[in-house]
Protein backbone atom coordinates (compact mmCIF):
# COMPACT_ATOMS: atom_id res chain seq x y z
CA UNK A 1 0.00 0.00 0.00
CA UNK A 2 1.20 3.76 -1.09
CA UNK A 3 1.19 6.23 1.30
CA UNK A 4 -0.09 10.02 0.20
CA UNK A 5 3.28 10.96 0.03
CA UNK A 6 4.19 7.79 -2.24
CA UNK A 7 1.13 8.83 -4.33
CA UNK A 8 1.96 12.25 -4.94
CA UNK A 9 5.54 11.51 -6.00
CA UNK A 10 4.21 9.50 -8.29
CA UNK A 11 1.72 11.90 -9.17
CA UNK A 12 4.59 13.97 -10.25
CA UNK A 13 6.12 11.62 -11.88
CA UNK A 14 3.97 11.02 -14.65
CA UNK A 15 3.58 14.80 -14.82
CA UNK A 16 7.55 15.17 -15.63
CA UNK A 17 6.74 12.55 -18.12
CA UNK A 18 4.38 13.85 -19.92
CA UNK A 19 5.65 17.37 -19.52
CA UNK A 20 9.00 16.20 -21.55
CA UNK A 21 6.43 14.15 -24.11
CA UNK A 22 4.77 17.79 -24.37
CA UNK A 23 7.75 19.17 -25.14
CA UNK A 24 8.71 16.93 -27.62
CA UNK A 25 11.95 15.43 -25.51
CA UNK A 26 10.78 12.26 -25.98
CA UNK A 27 7.79 10.46 -28.03
CA UNK A 28 5.78 9.08 -25.17
CA UNK A 29 6.18 6.43 -21.70
CA UNK A 30 7.89 3.65 -24.54
CA UNK A 31 10.08 5.81 -25.13
CA UNK A 32 11.20 6.26 -21.45
CA UNK A 33 10.55 2.68 -20.57
CA UNK A 34 12.46 1.30 -23.66
CA UNK A 35 15.24 3.35 -23.59
CA UNK A 36 15.71 1.87 -19.70
CA UNK A 37 14.59 -1.51 -19.96
CA UNK A 38 11.26 -0.60 -17.98
CA UNK A 39 8.86 -2.91 -17.86
CA UNK A 40 5.73 -0.66 -19.97
CA UNK A 41 3.22 -2.73 -18.63
CA UNK A 42 3.94 -2.10 -15.13
CA UNK A 43 4.39 1.19 -15.72
CA UNK A 44 0.78 1.61 -17.22
CA UNK A 45 -0.83 -0.38 -13.76
CA UNK A 46 0.67 2.12 -12.03
CA UNK A 47 -0.43 4.81 -13.16
CA UNK A 48 -4.02 3.84 -13.62
CA UNK A 49 -3.88 2.49 -10.01
CA UNK A 50 -4.82 -1.32 -11.32
CA UNK A 51 -2.07 -2.38 -9.61
CA UNK A 52 -1.58 -1.94 -5.23
CA UNK A 53 2.18 -4.23 -5.76
CA UNK A 54 4.00 -1.96 -8.03
CA UNK A 55 5.74 1.66 -6.75
CA UNK A 56 7.57 3.83 -8.80
CA UNK A 57 11.16 2.50 -8.51
CA UNK A 58 14.01 5.10 -7.20
CA UNK A 59 16.13 5.03 -10.66
CA UNK A 60 13.36 6.09 -12.17
CA UNK A 61 13.16 9.31 -10.31
CA UNK A 62 17.40 9.22 -11.44
CA UNK A 63 16.57 8.99 -14.64
CA UNK A 64 14.43 12.22 -14.77
CA UNK A 65 16.81 14.38 -12.45
CA UNK A 66 19.99 13.23 -14.52
CA UNK A 67 19.05 12.78 -17.60
CA UNK A 68 16.41 14.95 -18.52
CA UNK A 69 16.92 18.13 -15.54
CA UNK A 70 14.15 17.27 -13.94
CA UNK A 71 14.40 18.95 -10.20
CA UNK A 72 14.64 16.37 -7.70
CA UNK A 73 13.19 18.76 -5.41
CA UNK A 74 10.25 18.82 -6.91
CA UNK A 75 9.95 15.54 -7.34
CA UNK A 76 10.01 14.55 -4.19
CA UNK A 77 8.53 17.48 -2.18
CA UNK A 78 6.73 19.53 -5.05
CA UNK A 79 8.19 22.69 -4.04
CA UNK A 80 10.14 24.87 -6.89
CA UNK A 81 10.01 24.72 -10.52
CA UNK A 82 9.67 21.38 -11.93
CA UNK A 83 12.82 21.82 -14.07
CA UNK A 84 16.55 22.37 -12.28
CA UNK A 85 17.79 23.27 -15.76
CA UNK A 86 16.24 25.52 -18.39
CA UNK A 87 17.31 23.17 -21.11
CA UNK A 88 16.79 20.07 -20.70
CA UNK A 89 18.56 17.61 -22.89
CA UNK A 90 17.33 14.06 -23.86
CA UNK A 91 19.61 11.07 -24.02
CA UNK A 92 20.86 9.56 -27.16
CA UNK A 93 20.13 6.16 -27.92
Amino acid sequence: MQTEESKMITKRFFEALYELKHRRIIRGKQTFTTRYGINRWNLNALETGKSSQISVQLDWLVFLVRDYGISARWLLTGDGDMFARTNPISVKP
